[in-house]
C-alpha cells in the first residue's frame, strides 16, 4: 500500500475526508487525480482520505456494452484503488445533505451517513426509460454491465431456435451513437449464435439517424447500415412492447422477438433533488474548476456535470470528457482543502469515433461533426480506444495510478496508431 509523504502543511492536525460518488470514468479519474495531487504535495492519507462510494466493487467500461464479448469490460475497483490506499464502499447513495456535508449509503451491513470535507459527484446517467407499456418487463438494454450481460445471455437462448424469421428479428429503440454501434454488431452477432434469417430493425422517432450528426456523417451511417442489411425506421413513436415485438402510435405492428431500448440518456436522478442549478438534462452546472456553482464544497464530473466548455458550448455525456472532468475534480478538491489555487480544465477539440461494425467506423470533428475519416481504417483507433485507452492502468504499480489521475486534456488518438502507445 502507498503510503504519502509526511504532510507539508503541519497545520492539518484532523483527519479530512474526500468523498467520490460514484466509480465510472469521471468517478475512478477524481480519485486517481486527488490521489496525485496529495502525493505531489506530500500530504499523507492520515490527513486526508479519499472514499470512493460505488453501487458494485467494478469499473465498467461502459462503451464496450454493445460488443458481443464484454467479459473484460469491467475492472476491479479494489485493485486499482488498494495500492494508493483510496477507500472503497459499496452501497447505494439514497441521500446528499450539501449544508450538512453529509451522504446516506445502504451497505451490505446496514445504513452508514459518511461525513465529508469535499465532495464529488460522479454518479453518471442512466438510460430514458419512458412509462411504456410492457418496457420494463418485456424490454432489454445495454445500459449496464449487468444488463448488457442480460442481453447477451438472451440472444444465446436463441441460438437453435427453428422458428419462422419474424421472430428472429431484433428492434433496437433509439438510432443515437449506442442505437447504431449495437445495431452494426447485430448481423454478425447473430450468425455467430447460429440464428438464421436474422432481421435487425434500428427505429427511432427522430426523422434521421444520429440525428445530432450532421448531414455528411448521417450518408455515411446509412451506408453502413445499408451494407449490412439493417432495416430503419424513423419518424414512429412506440406505444407498447410484448413478447414478441412492438405496436406503434398508429397501430402498426413490428414483430421482433428481442427489443433493446437505447433511446436517451438523462444524468442519475439523486442529483435532482440537490438545491443547485441544473440543465435540461438534469445535469449539475459546474464551473471551469469542475466547482458546482454555489456550493464551493463540492464538486461534479462526468455525465451528471454540465462543464463549461468555450464557445457556449458544454460537455457532452461521454468518456471524452468524463475522464479530464474527473482529473481535473479530483486535483481541485484537494487544493481548494488545502487554500491552494485551482486549476481550469480547457478542452479545444470535440471529436467522436462511431464503430459500425464490419463495416468500420467513422471519425468526425468539432461540434458541428466534420467527418474526418471513415471505413475500415478507422477500425484500429476505434477499438485502440475501447479495449486499450479509457482503461485505468491494471499493472498494481502505484506511480502508473498515479500519473492516470494527472490533470491534462489527453491527445487525441493519431491517425497512425504505430506512432503512439496511447
Amino acid at each position: 500500500m502507498l503510503r504519502y509523504n509526511e504532510p507539508i502543511n503541519p497545520w492539518i492536525s484532523l483527519l479530512k475526508n474526500i468523498l467520490v460518488i460514484g466509480g465510472g470514468f469521471s468517478g475512478l479519474a477524481s480519485a486517481l487525480g486527488a490521489a496525485r495531487r496529495l502525493d505531489e504535495l506530500g500530504v499523507s492519507s492520515n490527513n486526508i482520505s479519499i472514499t470512493i462510494i460505488n453501487l458494485d466493487g467494478w469499473h465498467s467500461i461502459r462503451v464496450r456494452n454493445y460488443e458481443p464479448d464484454i467479459t473484460n469490460a469491467r475492472v476491479s475497483l479494489a485493485k486499482i484503488l488498494s495500492p494508493l490506499g483510496i477507500n472503497l464502499i459499496i452501497g447505494d447513495v439514497s441521500d446528499v445533505d450539501l449544508k450538512l456535508h453529509s451522504v446516506t449509503v445502504s451497505t451490505p451491513k446496514g445504513t452508514q451517513t459518511l461525513k465529508y470535507d469535499r465532495l464529488i459527484l460522479a454518479l453518471g446517467s442512466i438510460l430514458n426509460r419512458p412509462q411504456i407499456c410492457g418496457l420494463f418487463e418485456h424490454g432489454f438494454s445495454i445500459d449496464t454491465w449487468n444488463e448488457a450481460s442480460a442481453f447477451g445471455k438472451h440472444l444465446d437462448g436463441l441460438k437453435n431456435q427453428q422458428e419462422a424469421s419474424v421472430k428472429s428479428a431484433v428492434l433496437i429503440v433509439g438510432a443515437g451513437l449506442t442505437g447504431i454501434e449495437l445495431a452494426c454488431e447485430m448481423p454478425e452477432r447473430l450468425r455467430a449464435l447460429g440464428i438464421r434469417n436474422g432481421h435487425i430493425i434500428l427505429a427511432d422517432s427522430n426523422s434521421h439517424v444520429g440525428a445530432d450528426m450532421g448531414e455528411e456523417a448521417q450518408s455515411i451511417i446509412l451506408e453502413a447500415l445499408s451494407s449490412l442489411g439493417i432495416e430503419v425506421l424513423t419518424d414512429i413513436q412506440i406505444s407498447s412492447i410484448d413478447n414478441n415485438g412492438a405496436i406503434l402510435n398508429d397501430g402498426t405492428r413490428i414483430d421482433a422477438k428481442t427489443v433493446v431500448w437505447t433511446a436517451g440518456m438523462s444524468a442519475n436522478p439523486l442529483v435532482l433533488g440537490l438545491p443547485v442549478n441544473h440543465d435540461d438534462l438534469g445535469r449539475v452546472i459546474v464551473n471551469s474548476e469542475m466547482q458546482v456553482i454555489d456550493c464551493e464544497d463540492a464538486f461534479a464530473a462526468g455525465d451528471i456535470a454540465a462543464a463549461p466548455l468555450g464557445d457556449g458550448h458544454y460537455s457532452v455525456m461521454s468518456c471524452q470528457h468524463a475522464r479530464p472532468m474527473g482529473r481535473f475534480a479530483g486535483h481541485n478538491a484537494v487544493n481548494h482543502l488545502l487554500g491552494d489555487e485551482m486549476l481550469t480544465m480547457k478542452i479545444d477539440e470535440y471529436l467522436t469515433c462511431l464503430d459500425l461494425g464490419p463495416w468500420g467506423a467513422l471519425r468526425t470533428k468539432g461540434w458541428d461533426r466534420q467527418v474526418v475519416a471513415s471505413g475500415l481504417a478507422v477500425k484500429a483507433i476505434k477499438r485502440n480506444i475501447n479495449c486499450k485507452r479509457v482503461y485505468p492502468p491494471q499493472t498494481g504499480n502505484p506511480r502508473d495510478l498515479l500519473d492516470f489521475g494527472t490533470p491534462v486534456i489527453q491527445a487525441p488518438p493519431p491517425d497512425n496508431l504505430k506512432s503512439s502507445s496511447s
